[in-house]
């Protein structure tokens, strides 16, 4: 099941055209995957990178731009998980306005598990994979 995490979209997310500027909506993904990590799996990210020497970071990402997001408004990001890997995540973000619920982008990021003092790839570790499990979600609607 997908865990929901709310984003603001502050002032310096925004462009000249007064909507947000499109990198920063592969940040609020991140953003919304690191406080999964916390919500959901247990841990925060800071100590998954520093204590236990684990990162993830995105080999591959898709998105669907969908609607504009003005300065101002909140974005709930529903994230789940498309597929776990031996040493992969397919992660899924679906966000929506929180003012009208307007679908505004859909997101996956594959990820790579790697080791951060010799930055290969090594196996998701098996204490994260029950809490992903539960993560994993049926495909949205088209």
């Amino acid at each position: 099941m997908a865990h929901v995490v709310e984003v603001p979209v502050r002032f310096g997310h925004v462009d000249q055209a007064k909507i947000v500027y499109y990198p920063h909506l592969f940040h609020f993904g991140h953003v919304a995957m690191e406080q999964t990590f916390e919500d959901v799996l247990g841990v925060s990210y800071p100590d998954l990178l520093v204590r236990d020497r684990r990162g993830f970071p995105a080999v591959r990402i898709e998105t669907d731009f969908l609607e504009v997001v003005p300065y101002g408004e909140r974005l709930r990001i529903a994230v789940s998980v498309v597929k776990i890997g031996t040493t992969s995540v397919t992660w899924r973000f679906d966000a929506t306005r929180a003012s009208d619920g307007a679908r505004a982008f859909r997101t996956t990021v594959v990820t790579v598990c790697v080791d951060m003092d010799t930055f290969r790839p090594t196996p998701v570790p098996a204490s994260l994979r029950p809490a992903l499990e539960r993560l994993v979600d049926a495909p949205p609607a088209p």
